[in-house]
């Protein structure tokens, strides 16, 4: 299902309603299968080969996280796409060759590319998503790592995290915009170092992160604690301006949450959606 923003919504500073406008913003979550979400979210006896139906009878977009991980074959990809209704858009992360080792990276987005294909095949594919470790910090060499990344992408999006600090200046809009990579907008703990919140779109996507604000367990914690943390409504509604600059002016809007313990990002993403009175089309 598709969800369009009522556009009164994009006029918060002049407060005049005006008629429905094209413009679209898709939320989801960064990753489904999880079996702390039953009771939460999936009905407790649901079997794991269950749970993308179950998920896109609420969404109509998923962030893939499991790539990161391992690089699947093109039939669980083909499953993916039969699973899910038209009109249903899949962002697939790019594994941690990519990002992190980065030494065998071409054969892993080759290989990633060949995966996602079927989903491409079936007009459900929206982009790679490259997850950067606070380690990678804004340089010439990295820049030009980014490009080659870009490259290996093919025709399909590519949207970029930063967790350094160093790449929040407007000279790296500047580089992105000039090489259509997507900027990724994220929410995290305002800690020293890390991204401050933006409203940055570098390319004809829009693309915000919310990871949570847990502070204490941003450096030491596991991929489980890190993230384990519940937006309140009015810590989502300081995003509502932002979300309505990067709709001006990008084609359509990802917002996905990533705070996955107990399915928190299920119940955020449900709160965002009824703060922006979003309705189904």
């Amino acid at each position: 299902m598709q969800f369009s923003l009522i556009s009164r919504n994009l006029n918060w500073e002049s407060g005049k309603p005006r008629a429905r406008v094209n413009m679209k913003i898709r939320i989801g979550t960064s990753g489904y299968s999880y079996d702390d979400w039953k009771r939460h979210f999936y009905p407790e006896k649901i079997a794991k080969d269950k749970m993308l139906e179950y998920y896109a009878q609420h969404f109509d977009t998923v962030e893939i996280n499991s790539t990161y991980y391992g690089i699947p074959g093109p039939s669980v990809c083909e499953k993916w796409a039969e699973k899910t209704p038209p009109g249903f858009e899949f962002i697939v992360k790019t594994h941690q060759e990519t990002t992190h080792k980065r030494q065998d990276y071409a054969e892993a987005m080759q290989d990633l590319r060949k995966a996602v294909q079927p989903l491409a095949d079936a007009k459900k594919f929206s982009g790679f998503l490259a997850q950067f470790p606070y380690s990678f910090k804004n340089t010439p060499q990295n820049r030009e790592y980014l490009l080659k990344t870009k490259e290996l992408c093919g025709t399909h999006p590519l949207f970029v995290e930063f967790r350094n600090r160093t790449w929040s200046r407007a000279e790296t809009s500047e580089f992105l915009r000039g090489n259509e990579i997507g900027f990724v907008n994220v929410d995290e703990p305002r800690l020293r170092g890390l991204l401050p919140p933006q409203q940055n779109v570098t390319s004809k996507l829009g693309y915000i992160r919310f990871h949570g604000r847990n502070a204490k367990d941003w450096w030491k914690g596991t991929n489980t604690t890190r993230y384990n943390y519940l937006y309140s409504k009015a810590e989502l509604e300081e995003w509502k301006v932002r979300i309505a600059h990067i709709l001006k002016i990008s084609h359509t809007l990802y917002v996905i949450f990533n705070n996955h313990p107990h399915a928190k990002a299920v119940v955020n993403a449900f709160m965002i959606r009824e703060m922006l009175e979003i309705e189904p089309e």
